[in-house]
């Protein structure tokens, strides 16, 4: 399921709202629809994971991964 991040324009509220199709949630804190997605942050666990410094082969992960990398390097997290 799609889960974004957001922030809100008029308060500054981050939040994370479950989203089909393009629709732009409203602030749950303020109730304004003048929100912005955020640009995810990718969540890692312990386990190394990205290049081998030597040869630039990928490394996979041995923990979690970025949703989006399978525990290569991932350019938008530094993992």
């Amino acid at each position: 399921m799609p889960i974004f991040e957001y922030v809100c324009k008029k308060c500054g509220h981050e939040f994370e709202e479950l989203v089909f199709g393009g629709v732009m949630p409203s602030c749950p804190a303020c109730g304004t629809e003048k929100t912005q997605k955020l640009m995810s942050r990718c969540s890692h666990s312990s386990g190394k994971s990205g290049y081998d410094d030597n040869s630039y082969t990928p490394v996979p992960s041995s923990g979690g991964s970025c949703a989006g990398c399978g525990g290569g390097h991932c350019a938008t997290c530094g993992h």
